[in-house]
């Protein structure tokens, strides 16, 4: 959770700097953020300077420990965000069946031994 030393509420809106400070985050991947998750949508002022509201932080949070803490890339982690598993994610995550477990221990008992026949000749 982001800690704030700044004397402001716990709702008040924060700066991009007082984020990227609180939070460990830079400005610059901040600012990335926002043009790859739709649903990080801080509040603009004149100037275009940034105004994070408290749930808008939370999201930052979340999307830090999906993609540094997790592993998940971008795209996993906006499917997770919003709720839909990413077909990519779920293809490395699934496991084998038992069925092929057996056949691919086999087929690699197999290249060995032709290895180790092809290196005594």
């Amino acid at each position: 959770m982001a800690t704030f030393d700044d004397g402001k509420d716990e709702g008040a809106l924060r700066t991009i700097g007082e984020v990227a400070k609180a939070t460990g985050i830079k400005a610059h991947v901040l600012r990335y953020w926002e043009q790859q998750f739709p649903m990080l949508k801080p509040l603009t002022r004149s100037g275009g300077r940034r105004y994070y509201r408290p749930d808008d932080i939370e999201l930052v949070e979340r999307i830090d420990a999906l993609v540094n803490e997790q592993g998940y890339t971008l795209k996993g982690a906006k499917a997770a965000l919003r709720g839909t598993p990413d077909p990519q994610a779920m293809a490395q995550k699934a496991p084998t069946p038992a069925s092929t477990q057996g056949t691919t221990v086999e087929k690699l008992k197999s290249i060995r031994d032709e290895l180790k026949a092809a290196l005594a000749t």
